[in-house]
């Protein structure tokens, strides 16, 4: 039996569940590290006395860094496989982080932030396409809204941690926390995480059968005398040039375009918010608990996402997260002063901001080939923060130019609208289409499975 197709048919196995717990648990630590200076800002502003500009541009060099890697290190995932990418990526996300702790003025901090940027970036990709890949047709859209709960949860647990490292360690703690539970998951990862069926089939590298059969035996499948025939050649062939061909071609624009708008007000909600808080109240640990209540909202945006998806298309409920995430900006910017109120919708912020990021990685890896799987997703993830990248610097004008944060966050939710509509186009861009991706890299028409996501 092709393992490919055992694992898109049939139930879920216990290995393939402990290697998507191992991607969830990385996801964690990786949303913590990414926003671990927007918990730790209110003190690093009082003890270098640095203002809201500064301060933005330090929440904006790890996207940037996170951007550059997305387009940049996550191509590589589809020449020298899943796993290997992801253990090059933590080893250096440790090396990042714990550099960060010890930097000494804005400039450096600013430069070690691109530089574990930049490998948090790489990572993104490669986890997501693991766990779709590893997920059944059945219940994929499940599975990747349960594994989207791991960055908003990270931001959480992190958050609430983070004010325990600084009570007792100072601000630098949190970024020495980061790098040691990082290496922990690179031992976990060099140890138990299997590479990419599909990348072992397309891409047949050195020892791909053997590999193959090594995870054919844990799935208790009888080992194969040959690989597979690939699906994908001639769009390995043509590399990153496929995903702008045929019906990828509208489907990419509108993939796109959704996630960059969205990712532009996630980031903003998620960097600024507690230093906001912190303003309005004079309060900074209220500050970092509205950010927690943030990411505690993001869990519960995947969570939903994952249960709308056992009844809806995944891409529809998407859109439903993009409409209600306005919604729910809106009112948070009509009651930004209230701060018993404003904690309550900063639960309802975080769901719909963070599980829309949680719900664009879930659609967007079965969009693309499986031989520029990692190509696909990453240059989408890349494009996305490349936008976001000014969302903190830009924020932090406005707020000096004199506009209230209420206004700012009403700007915000138009934005949200605009990833709605585009998701929607999404939709619709499937219909007399295949949903086979390796069939939409050449148009092929329907055949009657269209909207079964």
């Amino acid at each position: 039996m092709d393992v490919r197709e055992a694992i898109h048919t049939q139930p879920m196995k216990a290995f393939q569940i402990v290697a998507i717990a191992i991607c969830l648990i990385i996801t964690m630590i990786d949303g913590y590290e990414i926003l671990v200076v927007a918990f730790v800002a209110p003190y690093l502003s009082k003890d270098w006395n640095i203002g809201p500009v500064e301060i933005g541009y330090l929440l904006s060099a790890g996207v940037f860094g996170m951007a550059a890697g997305a387009i940049f290190i996550s191509p590589f995932a589809d020449r020298i496989g899943r796993r290997k990418h992801i253990l090059i990526c933590l080893v250096l996300i440790v090396v990042g982080m714990c550099l960060a702790g010890m930097a000494q003025s804005v400039p450096q901090m600013m430069a070690l932030r691109a530089f574990s940027g930049l490998w948090m970036g790489g990572i993104v990709a490669s986890l997501n396409v693991i766990v779709a890949e590893l997920s059944s047709d059945q219940r994929r859209g499940t599975v990747m809204g349960i594994y989207g709960i791991g960055f908003p949860a990270g931001v959480a647990l992190g958050g609430a941690v983070t004010g325990l490292l600084i009570a007792e360690w100072g601000w630098r703690a949190p970024f020495f926390f980061g790098g040691i539970c990082t290496a922990i998951m690179a031992v976990v990862a060099l140890v138990a995480l299997p590479e990419s069926i599909e990348y072992l089939v397309e891409r047949r590298p050195r020892g791909a059968l053997e590999a193959y059969n090594r995870i054919a035996a844990k799935l208790g499948y009888a080992p194969a005398a040959e690989l597979p025939q690939p699906r994908s050649a001639a769009i390995a062939k043509a590399g990153a040039r496929a995903i702008f061909s045929g019906a990828l071609l509208r489907r990419t624009v509108f993939l796109w375009i959704g996630f960059a708008f969205l990712i532009v007000s996630f980031y903003f909600a998620n960097t600024w918010t507690p230093k906001l808080i912190a303003d309005a109240t004079g309060n900074a640990g209220l500050g970092v608990r509205a950010g927690v209540l943030i990411a505690v909202g993001g869990v519960l945006g995947a969570l939903a996402f994952a249960a709308l998806c056992l009844r809806f298309r995944p891409r529809l409920v998407t859109v439903l997260l993009m409409f209600c995430g306005a919604v729910s900006f809106t009112l948070f910017a009509n009651n930004f002063a209230n701060a018993g109120l404003g904690l309550v919708l900063a639960v309802a912020v975080g769901m719909f901001a963070n599980g829309g990021l949680a719900a664009f990685y879930a659609i967007s890896p079965t969009i693309y080939p499986a031989a520029v799987r990692g190509t696909g997703v990453g240059l989408m993830i890349g494009f996305g923060r490349a936008a976001a990248i000014i969302a903190p610097i830009f924020t932090g004008y406005l707020l000096k130019a004199g506009w209230a944060p209420d206004t700012v966050y009403q700007f915000f939710a138009g934005l949200l609208i605009v990833a709605g509509i585009a998701t929607l186009l999404l939709d619709g861009s499937y219909r007399g289409y295949s949903e086979d991706p390796e069939a939409a890299a050449d148009g092929l028409p329907s055949s009657g499975t269209a909207g079964t996501a």
